[in-house]
C-alpha cells in the first residue's frame, strides 16, 4: 500500500484542523503509520513461517494457526488505519465543494464571494468536521474492541494449546518472538487510545467554542435590546412635550386676555 500518497491526501485537512486535529494527524502518521510500515510489518513477517506445533500430522499446524490468528494483526491494523483516516476526506471534499460554489457565485455575481473563507468551520462544514471526529473515534474504538475480542486481550502467549481436527490430540503450538509482538501490540493499542482521546478533546473544544459564541451572541442581543428599550423610555417625555405645549400656550393666552381686560376696565 502506498501510505505516502494517503499521507499527502489526508494532510490537506491539516490546514482546516484545530490544534488538536494537527496533533492527532501527527500521532497517526508518526506513531502509527510510520511504525506500521518500518517495524510492525517486519515483526509479523514470519508469523506463519515460524509458527511451530509439536506434531507431524498434515494440516494440523495450519488449522491451529488459523484458530490462534483468525486475522493477522498487521492486516487488522492496516484496515484500522484506512478506516480511521478516511473520515478526514469528508472535510476536504466539503471544502472543495464550497470552493466550487464560491467560484460559480463569483462569476454570476460580478466578483462578489459566497464564502469569505471556504475553510472556515461554520454552518454545514462545522457539522461535517464534528461528524468526521465521531467517525474517527468510533472506528478506533471498534477496532480496539475487535482486537480484544478476537485474541481475548492484548497479550501474546508463548504457548497455545490446540485440539482441532485433524490434530490427533492436544498439541502445543509456539509463536515466534511473542514478546516483541506483544510490545508492538501494546504500543499500537496505546497509540489508538491516545488518538481517541485527542478526538474527544477536539470535539469538546469545538462544542465548547460553539456554545461560547452562542452565549456571546445572546448576551449581545440582550444588551442591544436593553439599549433600545432604554432609548425608547428616555425619548418618551420628549413625545409628551408637544401635547404639553398647547396647554402652556393656552395659559399664556388667558393671561394676556386678563391683562387686556384689566386695562380696559
Amino acid at each position: 500500500m502506498n501510505w505516502s500518497a494517503l499521507e499527502v491526501l489526508i494532510s490537506g485537512v491539516n490546514k482546516y484542523s484545530t490544534v488538536f486535529g494537527r496533533v492527532w494527524l501527527s500521532m497517526v502518521f508518526v506513531f502509527r503509520v510510520l511504525v506500521f510500515v518500518v517495524a510492525a510489518q517486519r515483526v509479523w513477517g514470519d508469523e506463519s513461517k515460524d509458527f511451530v506445533c509439536n506434531t507431524a500430522q498434515p494440516g494440523c499446524t495450519n488449522v491451529c494457526y488459523d484458530s490462534i490468528f483468525p486475522i493477522s494483526h498487521i492486516r487488522l491494523w492496516a484496515l484500522q488505519l484506512i478506516f480511521v483516516t478516511c473520515p478526514s476526506l469528508m472535510v476536504v471534499a466539503h471544502v472543495k465543494h464550497r470552493e466550487e460554489k464560491d467560484k460559480k457565485y463569483t462569476v454570476t455575481h460580478k466578483g462578489s464571494h459566497l464564502y469569505a473563507n471556504p475553510g472556515k468551520k461554520r454552518g454545514g462544514l462545522w457539522w461535517t468536521y464534528l461528524v468526521s471526529l465521531i467517525f474517527k473515534a468510533s472506528f478506533d474504538a471498534a477496532f480496539l474492541y475487535i482486537l480484544y475480542y478476537i485474541y481475548e486481550g492484548y497479550d501474546m502467549p508463548r504457548l497455545s494449546k490446540c485440539n482441532l481436527e485433524p490434530c490427533p490430540n492436544i498439541v502445543d503450538c509456539y509463536i515466534s518472538r511473542p514478546t516483541e509482538k506483544k510490545i508492538f501490540t501494546i504500543f499500537m493499542v496505546v497509540s489508538s487510545a491516545a488518538c481517541i482521546f485527542m478526538c474527544i478533546c477536539e470535539m469538546v473544544y469545538l462544542i465548547g467554542k460553539r456554545f461560547k459564541k452562542l452565549l456571546t451572541a445572546r448576551k449581545e442581543a440582550e444588551r442591544m435590546l436593553y439599549i433600545e428599550k432604554h432609548n425608547i423610555s428616555a425619548m418618551t417625555p420628549l413625545r409628551e412635550d408637544p401635547t404639553a405645549t398647547p396647554s402652556i400656550q393656552n395659559n399664556s393666552n388667558i393671561k394676556a386676555e386678563e391683562a387686556s381686560t384689566s386695562r380696559i376696565v
